[in-house]
């Protein structure tokens, strides 16, 4: 669903709101925050880096969520969304190029996709999060939708270690039934990859995954344009963690 980042200061909720993009300027926005952060800050090979933004075939498909500062202006936090009607319309889901999703046939068309999330490096705090994540609760709660998909990934500046290890983890306590299970088409070789110094702690966002529910759908795809291993999260909602449910499903623009 989206690359862990850093922790920065706390920032106030006060001046942030949470909306849908409502045209391609908008929409332009939130493509130049992706370029930022995951261009420039990451390294990461992204399309339409020529024109300074992050821009793929999936986007004219995808409602885009965006926080902004009231008070700067500016975007500065981002989720798209792919609903199931229009990953038929083009043909695929983002993730059918990094897994074989044959097992989620059944669950397309009452499924969202989730990813290419980030945040602006001076609003990585729980306020943003948050209002993403409101944003995202209100959207399924508007359209019905009964399972949330995508990718979750882990950095690999030190050779996969820490993304094999967490897969280890994740894989004794949260692997979803067999009916859900789906095999990378570029798999992170795991063999070898032994961490010293004990297990990897899983990142922030991963663990809010786990924390409300998420599923881990099988074994790791590596991303050579990202440099990351990414897991494939699912989330039916009927398995969402009661806990979390009247946080992640409170009112939010639509």
């Amino acid at each position: 669903m989206a690359v862990n980042q850093p922790r920065a200061r706390e920032t106030s909720s006060k001046h942030l709101v949470v909306a849908l993009a409502a045209n391609i300027h908008e929409v332009r926005e939130a493509q130049r925050l992706r370029y930022r952060v995951f261009a420039e800050e990451m390294g990461a090979r992204v399309p339409g880096r020529e024109q300074g933004i992050d821009c793929d075939i999936y986007d004219a498909y995808c409602h885009h969520l965006l926080v902004r500062d009231t008070e700067s202006g500016e975007v500065v936090g981002t989720y798209r969304i792919l609903p199931g009607a229009q990953a038929r319309r083009i043909g695929a889901f983002y993730s059918d190029g990094e897994f074989d999703l044959t097992p989620l046939n059944p669950l397309r068309d009452a499924t969202i996709e989730v990813g290419r999330s980030c945040v602006h490096p001076d609003y990585r705090s729980g306020a943003t999060i948050s209002l993403l994540w409101s944003g995202l609760g209100a959207y399924v709660t508007k359209h019905n939708y009964q399972y949330l998909m995508g990718c979750a990934s882990i950095g690999m500046a030190d050779g996969g270690r820490s993304a094999a290890s967490i897969y280890r983890q994740l894989a004794a306590t949260h692997l979803s039934p067999l009916e859900y299970r789906v095999v990378p088409r570029n798999g992170l070789v795991l063999d070898g990859l032994e961490r010293d110094g004990g297990e990897a702690q899983l990142p922030p966002l991963l663990k809010g995954y786990i924390r409300v529910g998420c599923y881990v759908c099988g074994a790791p795809a590596y991303d050579p344009d990202f440099n990351t291993a990414d897991l494939l999260m699912l989330l039916p909602l009927a398995h969402f963690d009661p806990r979390y449910a009247r946080r992640f499903l409170k009112a939010s623009p639509s």
